[in-house]
């Protein structure tokens, strides 16, 4: 069973220009791991904003209640390249709350916008 779904869109050029413009901005949105590719590397602005799309995605599917805390959902992927989301804290109650038991996310960016869709299934 559904739960919700939710979609988000970022542009990319405008994300970037926010995160320079706001010292702490980056850490506050996103963990550490979210950070950096598996590389260890500094994972890419456009990767960046699919993440955060994929955030706003996955409170829309939740109904976008307030009180969600950006650290409590973080989006990680598979050896294979497959994001999945990872819940604590504020997300993880209002999910339990609303009996999700698994989520989907699928991210994109092209043409200067990065997106991200969320289903939340029960």
């Amino acid at each position: 069973m559904i739960v919700g779904v939710g979609i988000d869109v970022a542009e990319i050029d405008r994300f970037q220009a926010a995160l320079e413009r706001t010292p702490g901005m980056a850490e506050r949105l996103f963990t550490p791991a979210e950070l950096l590719l598996p590389s260890g590397e500094p994972r890419g602005i456009a990767s960046l904003a699919a993440r955060f799309a994929a955030k706003e995605a996955l409170a829309k599917s939740l109904g976008a209640p307030p009180g969600l805390h950006w650290l409590d959902a973080e989006v990680t992927t598979s050896d294979n390249g497959q994001p999945h989301l990872t819940v604590t804290g504020t997300v993880a109650a209002r999910a339990q709350a609303l009996g999700v038991r698994g989520w989907h996310v699928s991210l994109s960016h092209d043409a200067g916008v990065a997106s991200a869709v969320v289903i939340a299934e029960g």
